[in-house]
């Protein structure tokens, strides 16, 4: 725990029924800490965010079929290409990692703010010591 963890907040974000770029571009916002007073962009004073129920996402237009994901295993011709309909089925909790992932910094404090988000396909989570607190997208 460093310095700075004392002024962080706790939230927690029901993700049912939410569009994924709405959803993602407010935690990205909370995870930068933009929203507090002494927000500044060198250093890392966001907020950790809790996203419960994130199998019920929702997206807009055509997105569950043309929208897709590409993996390269590293070896010749293995480009794995899976739509992100199917992604959502099996992993709702990258599709809103990688659409954060992608409104942060890229560099060591963009590595760092990710770190503070948890992501949870049901509404069960580990983290009621912390008290969260709701926030609505």
């Amino acid at each position: 725990m460093s310095i700075n963890d004392s002024n962080k907040e706790w939230y927690i974000i029901d993700a049912t029924d939410v569009v994924l770029g709405r959803l993602a571009s407010k935690v990205a916002h909370m995870l930068k800490g933009k929203h507090k007073p002494q927000y500044k962009p060198h250093v890392d004073e966001g907020d950790y965010i809790i996203v419960i129920n994130a199998k019920n996402i929702k997206v807009t237009g055509n997105k569950l079929s043309d929208k897709i994901y590409h993996k390269h295993t590293g070896y010749i011709g293995n480009l794995k290409s899976t739509p992100l309909g199917k992604m959502l089925d099996k992993k709702p909790d990258f599709v809103i990692k990688n659409a954060v992932k992608g409104m942060l910094p890229k560099n060591p404090l963009g590595r760092s703010m990710i770190k503070k988000l948890k992501i949870y396909n049901n509404e069960h989570h580990g983290h009621g010591a912390q008290k969260p607190t709701t926030l609505e997208v």
